[in-house]
């Protein structure tokens, strides 16, 4: 077995053990939607739990759910996946299920973020483009119950706790913010500063 796959199988294997992320896995799949993940902080965050000896969620702000439909790029039809989602949760994971249709982000992102952001053509290829590698991580629970990883950067700065600047991309103009925001909860972290 490879590093990468014996990281996909720790990965995997602290995602099952995690109740929040798998009620989430589970729930999520049953709602049918077209390509999605659970993506980012939840997922990589889990390891940090694991990686440090702190309990499952801690540190878990939302659940970032990502799917890709573009058959239709209008705000009203991504509206009534966010609210199907959110019927299909109780608190407290109604509130924290985050949802965006990845077909429209380019839509939106240049006048929240104040970058370009070419139109996609899939839930991965989003991965691609977040802020650091160690975001860039996403998980789907499969109708045969196996746990598939997207991860365009591979696992290894996800369990070496590191942080650096995806070298795709521009760095982000919130990198400040968001080191300050892990590091308050995970001081254990490794930065590697633009």
């Amino acid at each position: 077995m490879g590093m990468t796959d014996a990281l996909t199988q720790k990965l995997t294997d602290i995602i099952r053990a995690d109740p929040g992320l798998m009620h989430v896995l589970t729930t999520v799949r049953a709602l049918g939607l077209p390509d999605w993940r659970l993506v980012s902080g939840a997922v990589y965050q889990a390891v940090w739990n694991v990686q440090t000896g702190r309990p499952a969620g801690y540190g878990v702000k939302d659940y970032d759910l990502a799917y890709f439909d573009g058959a239709d790029l209008s705000y009203a039809a991504e509206d009534i996946v966010i609210k199907q989602v959110a019927a299909a949760f109780d608190e407290p994971f109604r509130s924290r299920v985050e949802v965006r249709n990845q077909a429209r982000v380019h839509l939106w992102f240049q006048d929240r973020f104040g970058e370009p952001y070419p139109p996609l053509a899939s839930t991965d290829e989003a991965l691609g483009r977040f802020v650091a590698p160690t975001f860039a991580v996403g998980v789907r629970l499969e109708t045969d119950d196996r746990l598939t990883v997207a991860a365009p950067f591979g696992l290894k700065d996800v369990f070496s706790m590191t942080i650096r600047p995806n070298p795709n991309r521009p760095v982000a103009s919130s990198w400040p913010k968001v080191i300050e925001n892990a590091r308050a909860r995970w001081p254990e972290l490794t930065v590697v500063e633009p």
